[in-house]
């Protein structure tokens, strides 16, 4: 028996290519072209969410197609399938918002039924848009088979008469126009140049937070999440990504092995270090849980708070992806994180090689001032801040980089829903000083847990931005900036605090000190919780009314299956 055939009679490929009676099996094989030596090589799912909503996801049919080079000149058989994404920025301000973060389990479940239903033995997995990222590396963790992630890379900055901008000044733009600073004539020729090319959002949003999280969780290569869309050196990730999966294969090194507690304290911190989304404490979590390992939002906030804010991006600073990636990329960042003992170096990743290896020769560019060295932060404290407090027993989370006032106290105006929200401030219905209540808009209660980028975005842009607060038991987008507090829980469906405010409660918000209070007393909140009547959801039946019944609080993740603590046989080893 060859090493060959010895290495394929251990994968689960070998149910489907091994022995005569998967006679009928090879036959379709063979009806699709491959050799009888390309049916015993491992199979290699190269799984990308290409689609056609949005630029995030257009080029990655394009690398997946240089992935399977890559597996191919490696000696493997790669088996390209493609995946759903919704795109925030196309669902955002609307219904459509509904669908994204339950996208995130489709992602993963479909991946999983793929890899399973056809037996594939390892995984690369290209990922373009906020959801996908998280839910493509959940499948990895929940498969536990050989895998390497790849990101499809941000998008060029635009350039608005010689201003750089991004799609976050587009909606902050809508904003500017409802209250005539902007002209319609100036907003139609901003938003025909905010994106000029492919690739994912390109400041520290969701997308580029969680394209962080890989390098620094080890399932992607060093530098590959950083290099924009449009650079050709993408092709060279993509193919070396698919010749190293077949090392792994050799080497016996699944997900399981790299992402452990460890590796998600390093995630967090590489988050908070760089003023990343709000939404990474709701992913970490999640991506957790599929390897069996409890990290809730106080862990997330736990390192979120002993970590240094040293990366000067936007929205809460002045550069994007590409400058990073140009004056060294997120090891860059990682590296100085590591020196000053904000990371742990023992992590193995998918080079073979622990975090420490991979950063022993990247060397720290004083030329540059897009990240500082760790021991000179911008702020000493993380650019998110986890909350506690009697509105928010199950915590929250606000994103402060760029934020100089830590410290917020105003009365409450409530809505139940985003709409009523938007509408008010649309028409301008609110006052300096009072504080946005946004509920029923949680995992359950939304169901989906809707980011509120649409009004956050418009506040600013009517220069409100750092003159209110905003509360919500749903999310915010990676864009958002100002006094935006998310994930508070427990949510207004399940008769959290939050669903029991009235008009004119005064709420207090301390960002230094993780506190999210309402001035109302044990007794009465009790009293109010009596008359608490939950409301019914949106939908009645559907992926969405399905999604309301399984998903799980905001703290664990927002999960809906019991993950790998509860797992009976990993399919790894089927």
């Amino acid at each position: 028996m060859d090493a060959k055939t010895n290495l394929k009679s251990k994968l689960p490929s070998r149910h489907v290519t091994e022995g005569p009676e998967r006679a009928p099996h090879r036959s379709y094989y063979y009806a699709m072209g491959l050799t009888k030596e390309q049916i015993h090589q491992p199979f290699v799912g190269v799984a990308s969410c290409w689609n056609e909503a949005a630029p995030c996801n257009i080029a990655l049919m394009r690398q997946a197609q240089a992935v399977k080079k890559g597996v191919a000149a490696a000696g493997g058989t790669p088996r390209e399938f493609c995946t759903i994404t919704v795109t925030d920025g196309i669902a955002m301000g609307h219904a459509g918002m509904y669908s994204s973060l339950p996208s995130r389990e489709v992602i993963a479940d479909s991946v999983e039924l793929t890899m399973r239903g056809h037996a594939y033995d390892a995984l690369v997995g290209l990922a373009g848009c906020d959801k996908s990222l998280p839910g493509m590396m959940m499948a990895m963790c929940r498969l536990n088979v050989p895998s390497i992630f790849i990101y499809g890379g941000s998008i060029l900055p635009g350039n608005f008469r010689g201003q750089t901008i991004t799609v976050q000044d587009m909606f902050e733009a809508v904003g500017r126009n409802s209250v005539g600073s902007l002209s319609d004539e100036d907003l139609d020729e901003m938003e025909q140049v905010a994106c000029p090319s492919a690739g994912a959002c390109g400041a520290q949003f969701t997308a580029n937070t969680m394209a962080t999280v890989s390098e620094a969780i080890g399932l992607a290569l060093p530098y590959s999440a950083g290099a924009p869309a449009p650079y050709e050196i993408r092709d060279r990730f993509c193919m070396t990504a698919g010749e190293m999966v077949l090392e792994l294969i050799k080497l016996g090194i699944r997900p399981r092995d790299i992402v452990t507690r460890k590796a998600l304290e390093n995630a967090a911190a590489v988050v908070a270090a760089s003023g990343g989304s709000t939404n990474a404490a709701l992913h970490l979590p999640a991506i957790a849980n599929e390897c069996g390992i409890k990290f809730d939002l106080f862990d997330v906030a736990e390192v979120f708070k002993r970590t240094p804010y040293i990366a000067d991006l936007k929205p809460g600073g002045r550069y994007v992806a590409k400058d990073m990636f140009e004056v060294g990329g997120i090891p860059l960042l990682m590296k100085t994180l590591l020196d000053h003992g904000y990371m742990h170096g023992d992590c193995l990743t998918v080079t073979g090689r622990t975090m420490a290896e991979n950063m022993a020769k990247v060397k720290w560019n004083d030329q540059q001032d897009v990240v500082r060295p760790a021991n000179k932060p911008m702020t000493p404290t993380g650019g998110v801040v986890g909350l506690k407090g009697n509105l928010a027993p199950e915590g929250a989370i606000v994103k402060v980089a760029g934020m100089s006032n830590l410290k917020f106290s105003g009365p409450a105006r409530c809505f139940d829903g985003e709409e009523a929200c938007f509408e008010a401030v649309r028409k301008k219905q609110y006052k300096e000083g009072d504080v946005l209540v946004i509920r029923y808009e949680g995992p359950r209660g939304g169901p989906g847990m809707r980011e509120m980028l649409a009004t956050t975005a418009a506040l600013y842009g009517q220069g409100m931005g750092g003159k209110v607060a905003l509360i919500t038991d749903g999310r915010f987008s990676g864009a958002t900036r100002g006094f935006c507090i998310g994930h508070v829980g427990p949510e207004a469906a399940v008769g959290g605090p939050i669903a029991l405010l009235k008009d004119g409660d005064i709420i207090e918000i301390d960002a230094e000190n993780g506190t999210l209070d309402v001035k109302l007393s044990d007794a009465e909140l009790a009293e109010r919780k009596k008359s608490f009547q939950p409301r019914d959801i949106h939908f009645g039946s559907g992926a969405l009314w399905k999604y309301a019944q399984q998903v799980g609080n905001a703290r664990d993740g927002a999960v809906t299956h019991p993950g790998a603590s509860a797992e009976k046989e990993c399919y790894a080893d089927s």
